[in-house]
């Protein structure tokens, strides 16, 4: 950014800022003031912080642990009921915030563009959520009885309390007899997205790969297997970009078995194992999944 050559101007905006700040209480003005500044001439920069940990309550114009998580990974599977799970502001902003078109009949057997909450309340954050969130996944497989499973994506005030959402998942899975994911991506674990991307790659490393794992010991995979598989991932369908990556893959006699995360299903993902070879676009959000698959399974993986 060019500073102000105008020495007036650069007054006027001390002052702005000087009136933006009045209007905060004194704890929240002293660690937002750090974040506002003006650039002057012969100065680097306008000396302002980056690059810490979000602030619980705090609106913020960059993502967080939940977003990388919620909005990036998991959020494009279409077949599953991705639960907001703490005050509805976090998963209103981040609901259909992202064009990641998908295949489908919205609220019968996908739901990407609809959005559930626990819907946080002050009672909730003294008493603790647990029994509120079995409530509403039982509720919810009532409702929309074609849904393939069920992700909790946890925000901030989770993880401040202490809710067991992984005692409940596992209740929960066993009551509705589908998979329930429980994802500590509370936003204020991470600087940026980058962190939830990674908390989400875990997950399915550890609540989806045993499912691969006990069908297949079982034999009851439904997948007959070629020697031109490949997974696709890291692909978010964002505009429609992964059904243009597909369409290429499989015109060179490819065969895309599992798709993730873009017009994804929990079958794919359980799926994706058994695919001979690993493509992944988005290297910064699922290098980390890449690479469980290569020590779990000794999948090859390379960048497209």
């Amino acid at each position: 950014m060019t500073p102000p050559e105008n020495k007036n101007l650069v007054d006027e905006n001390k002052e702005l800022i000087k009136e933006v700040l009045k209007a905060y209480p004194e704890k929240s003005r002293k660690k937002r003031e750090k974040h506002l500044n003006v650039h002057e001439e012969n100065k680097s920069d306008c000396g302002v912080k980056s690059n810490i940990k979000s602030v619980p309550g705090v609106m913020t114009a960059r993502g967080c642990a939940y977003a990388g998580s919620k909005g990036v990974v998991w959020g494009p599977i279409k077949d599953m009921i991705h639960i907001s799970h703490g005050p509805v502001g976090c998963g209103y902003w981040s609901w259909s915030g992202r064009r990641n078109y998908y295949v489908g009949v919205t609220g019968i057997n996908s739901f990407g563009t609809m959005h559930f909450t626990s819907d946080f309340q002050e009672r909730d954050i003294v008493f603790g959520g647990d029994k509120k969130l079995v409530k509403l996944i039982e509720e919810l497989d009532v409702l929309f009885p074609l849904n393939r499973g069920v992700s909790i994506q946890s925000e901030c005030p989770i993880g401040l309390i202490g809710d067991d959402i992984e005692a409940v998942a596992k209740k929960t899975s066993k009551q509705i007899g589908k998979p329930v994911v429980p994802l500590r991506c509370e936003g204020f674990r991470g600087v940026s997205q980058s962190l939830g991307h990674h908390i989400a790659n875990d997950a399915i490393r550890d609540w989806i790969f045993p499912e691969y794992d006990k069908l297949k010991k079982e034999n009851r995979l439904d997948f007959e297997p070629s020697p031109y598989d490949v997974a696709l991932i890291g692909d978010y369908n964002i505009g429609g970009d992964a059904w243009a990556s597909r369409m290429l893959l499989e015109e060179m006699g490819l065969r895309v078995v599992a798709q993730w995360s873009g017009d994804g299903t929990l079958n794919e993902l359980i799926q994706g194992p058994a695919a001979k070879l690993v493509l992944i676009h988005c290297y910064r959000s699922m290098n980390y999944i890449c690479r469980s698959l290569e020590e779990q399974y000794g999948m090859p993986w390379m960048g497209i």
